[in-house]
């Protein structure tokens, strides 16, 4: 277990530190743990990035990839899921996806936990927007709804099993239902 300090630190020595189980996020000068991800949380998770990835990974248009610290305009995130548009995935020296991703995600989702924060987890997607995100979406699979946050407008809530949810332009081939997301859930 990783004893996190318990007094100020900066991003810089923040990223220094080892990683924790569950993530650790620098948010406004705060080290704040995340809960520990529980079944409808991972399910949905596994199912939205295996989802995502058949429409636009063998194309390479894009990628989506759980659990990905992504660190900008000062803060140090772990968004459940992440979508990067292909050309703007980060490589290494090598031509490989590097370890570290110092820019924001073009699609940000976040899946709510029963015990997290709403705010919080609102204000990192509010941050991904506010640096060049092309969406967010919140999923919280106790109500069964999604909130739908695209770049400088009102978010929208989704809830009738019929609505069809917003995705990004470049992943236009993801149709993808209220119902058929949260029937990801059943066995």
């Amino acid at each position: 277990m990783v004893k996190l300090p318990t007094k100020p630190v900066t991003l810089e020595e923040f990223l220094k530190l080892p990683e924790t189980k569950p993530a650790s996020e620098y948010i406004n000068g705060q080290i704040i743990q995340k809960p520990m991800p529980q079944g409808k949380h991972s399910k949905l998770q596994g199912k939205l990035v295996t989802g995502i990835n058949n429409v636009v990974e063998s194309q390479k248009i894009a990628l989506a990839l759980p659990e990905l610290r992504c660190t900008f305009g000062g803060r140090s995130i772990v968004p459940d899921l992440t979508v990067f548009a292909w050309e703007r995935i980060p490589l290494d020296e090598r031509k490989e996806v590097t370890n570290v991703f110092k820019t924001h995600p073009d699609w940000t989702i976040e899946i709510l936990s029963p015990e997290q924060s709403q705010t919080k987890v609102t204000g990192n997607i509010l941050q991904c927007l506010k640096h060049g995100s092309r969406l967010g979406w919140l999923i919280d699979p106790d109500e069964r709804s999604v909130l739908v946050y695209p770049p400088k407008q009102q978010p929208e809530l989704f809830q009738e099993s019929q609505e069809i949810l917003p995705v990004p332009d470049l992943v236009s081939g993801l149709q993808l239902t209220v119902g058929q997301l949260f029937e990801w859930l059943k066995l």
